[in-house]
Order: C-alpha cells, then structure tokens, then sequence
C-alpha cells in the first residue's frame, strides 16, 4: 500500500516560508483582480475577502496557540506593540526597496519605475480605503479626512511630515523626512528621482478619500528642494 507522506516538523524558518508564500498568494489574487475586473471592484472584493481571512486566520491562530489573541496583546507593554508596529513597517517599506532592485537589476531603472508607479496606482487607493474603514471616515470628507488618512498610512510613522499653507480649500503636506533618500544620502548618493511614483501615489490616494480633491507637485526630487523637506504636495478641494 502507498504510504502517505508526512512533513517534518515545523522550524521558524518554514514559519516564515509560510507567510512569505501566503502574502504573495494574498497580493497575486488583488493584482489579477484589478487586472480581470478593475480598480474598483478589486478594492470591493479585498474588502469583503480581507475580513473575512483576518476573521479566519485570527481563529485558526488562536486554536493553534491555546491563547485568546486579544487578551494576549492587552497584557503586552505598549512599547513593545509599538516597536512590533515600527518593525512591521519598516520590513513593509524593504519591501518596495528589494522588489524594485530585482527588476531593476533585469530590465533596468524605467522598468523598475513602472512597475513601481503601476504597483503605487493600486496600493494608495487600498491604503485610503482602509484608512476610511478603520478610522471611521465619511465619503467625501474634504480635507479633514484626507488629514487624517495621511496620518494613519503606513509610512506615517516612518518618515517624518507635517502641514503647512492650510486654508478653507487646501493643504500642502510636506515630507519633512525621509528613509529612503536619508538613507541615499548617508551612502553620498543623489535622491531617489520619486516624482512620477509620488504623483500617482497622492493622486490616487486623495481621490479615493474624496473625488473631489486635486493633487499638486510642489516639489520632488528630481526636483531641487531645500533642505527643510524632501518633497511636497498640495491638495485642493474643488467643485465638481
């Protein structure tokens, strides 16, 4: 009789095989998604899908561990979730940087953009719809909310940003700090040209909080700057 065979038993390294191979899996189905049936009923379906699979592994999790997850993180110190957060971020941002280096390295920089800029162009929105999921936020919230979306992107707590130059219909939000080009800039190389990824990253961020807002570039590299900020954005509210 044929013997059923039998995985060995699981080490931290197949862990993170797992989630190497359940994130790709994840990103796979929203990219053909989007590609099958669109932007917008893609970021439908990862709605209805992405909580529905939080809802699930949160269970399969809490079954395998014997622990109650939530009573579990409530007895762990604040600065602890906090540099789990932090970790959890920055990975997320390396990301970005080691997928556009391996493309980079086999098609060249304009390839490696576009996928970039493409990547951006459907990451943003998914990033606004979540921020308005989670933060309450109400459809066409103006300014208020794309000010508070901002706040809650994953970046936000990376890099280092504020606002300036607000009126009754607009903002311009400045990117005071920021890894990427610091990190370029302590290695003595020029920024990062971002410009076309920054411009399709706002645009279609600030449209899905409210389509009535209108991205600017002030400035981005490879744009000069002043050494006061990296680069800036300013959004208007307009009448459509």
């Amino acid at each position: 009789m044929k013997k059923l065979g039998s995985a060995p038993a699981t080490g931290l390294e197949d862990i993170t095989e797992i989630i190497r191979q359940l994130a790709s899996h994840y990103g796979l189905w929203l990219a053909e998604t989007v590609h099958q049936l669109g932007l917008e009923a893609a970021l439908d379906a990862e709605k209805q899908s992405g909580d529905l699979f939080f809802s699930i592994l949160t269970g399969k999790l809490e079954r395998a561990l014997g622990v109650d997850l939530k009573e579990q993180c409530a007895g762990v110190d604040p600065e602890t979730l906090d540099k789990l957060g932090m970790a959890l971020r920055s990975a997320w941002l390396a990301t970005d940087g080691v997928w556009f280096q391996a493309v980079e390295r086999r098609a060249g920089m304009d390839a490696a953009k576009r996928v970039n800029d493409t990547c951006w162009s459907r990451f943003a929105p998914l990033e606004a719809r979540r921020a308005k999921d989670i933060l309450g936020l109400p459809e066409n919230g103006g300014l208020d909310a794309l000010r508070q979306a901002l706040g809650a992107r994953m970046y936000a707590s990376l890099n280092r940003w504020e606002f300036v130059e607000e009126t009754e219909n607009s903002l311009v939000f400045r990117m005071t700090e920021c890894r990427v080009q610091t990190a370029r800039k302590r290695k003595g190389l020029d920024d990062y040209p971002c410009k076309s990824g920054g411009t399709t990253e706002y645009t279609t961020f600030a449209r899905e909080i409210d389509s009535r807002l209108r991205c600017e570039c002030v400035g981005c590299p490879p744009d000069p700057h002043p050494e006061e900020w990296v680069c800036s954005w300013r959004f208007t509210l307009v009448d459509e």
